[in-house]
């Protein structure tokens, strides 16, 4: 976290299979992730009515998910993926267990920056916000229940599926994840000259665009 490296953050995290494992989580995607070709790879995102977290909640996520995976001469991050709308959609339907310690752990962010760097989290530099990242990944930061590892660790986590989804779940807006990690797309089928092709052509479009899936209603907790 001293000196943020995303390609580390891939390497460990293993995100390549992170998309292929997000195809189980209960979303219905919006019609804009499906249906839309790709904007530019730099347009930030659409700004999204919050469905789980507060408006301050939700400023300070997007801060803490614009340093674990920031923006660089590589390309955009978290940030302008989209990891933060992703979390804060997923609090309302499969990740809505996590809901109060989302709750508590950007509570206890807030009040640790305030009382050992002197402005809330989102106030600091990016310098401070990294180290104040660094002491919760070490476990050096107080006021967290169980502590503050356990609440970096599941951000993180969370951060990685919100980058690196399949767009229908909320997040990798734009394709930024996919084109990060030269994530080729999801295939229905391979065709021959696909298989002797030595590098796949990207696929740009969510798999629920497929015409095998059929999209109903708009509860987020319901498969299509």
């Amino acid at each position: 976290m001293n000196d943020p490296s995303r390609r580390d953050l891939f390497r460990q995290a293993g995100a390549a299979s992170v998309v292929s494992a997000m195809t189980g989580a209960q979303f219905v995607p919006s019609a804009e992730a499906v249906a839309q070709p790709p904007a530019a790879a730099t347009a930030p995102p659409q700004l999204e009515a919050l469905e789980s977290l507060t408006a301050l909640e939700a400023d300070t996520l997007q801060a803490i998910v614009a340093r674990l995976i920031p923006a660089d001469e590589n390309g955009p991050g978290a940030a302008e993926a989209g990891a933060a709308h992703y979390i804060d959609r997923a609090l309302s339907g499969p990740l809505r267990g996590f809901r109060e310690a989302y709750a508590a752990g950007l509570a206890a962010l807030d009040a640790y920056a305030l009382s050992s760097k002197g402005a809330a989290f989102v106030k600091l530099p990016v310098d401070q916000q990294d180290a104040t990242l660094t002491d919760l990944e070490k476990n050096a930061a107080s006021g967290f229940s169980p502590d503050g590892a356990t609440f970096f660790n599941l951000v993180r986590t969370h951060t990685i599926q919100g980058t690196f989804c399949d767009p229908y779940y909320g997040g990798n807006a734009n394709f930024i994840g996919w084109d990060l990690i030269g994530y080729p797309g999801i295939r229905m089928a391979v065709d021959a000259d696909e298989q002797g092709a030595k590098a796949a052509q990207p696929v740009r479009k969510s798999a629920y665009a497929d015409a095998m899936f059929t999209m109903k209603g708009s509860d987020h907790g319901h498969r299509p």
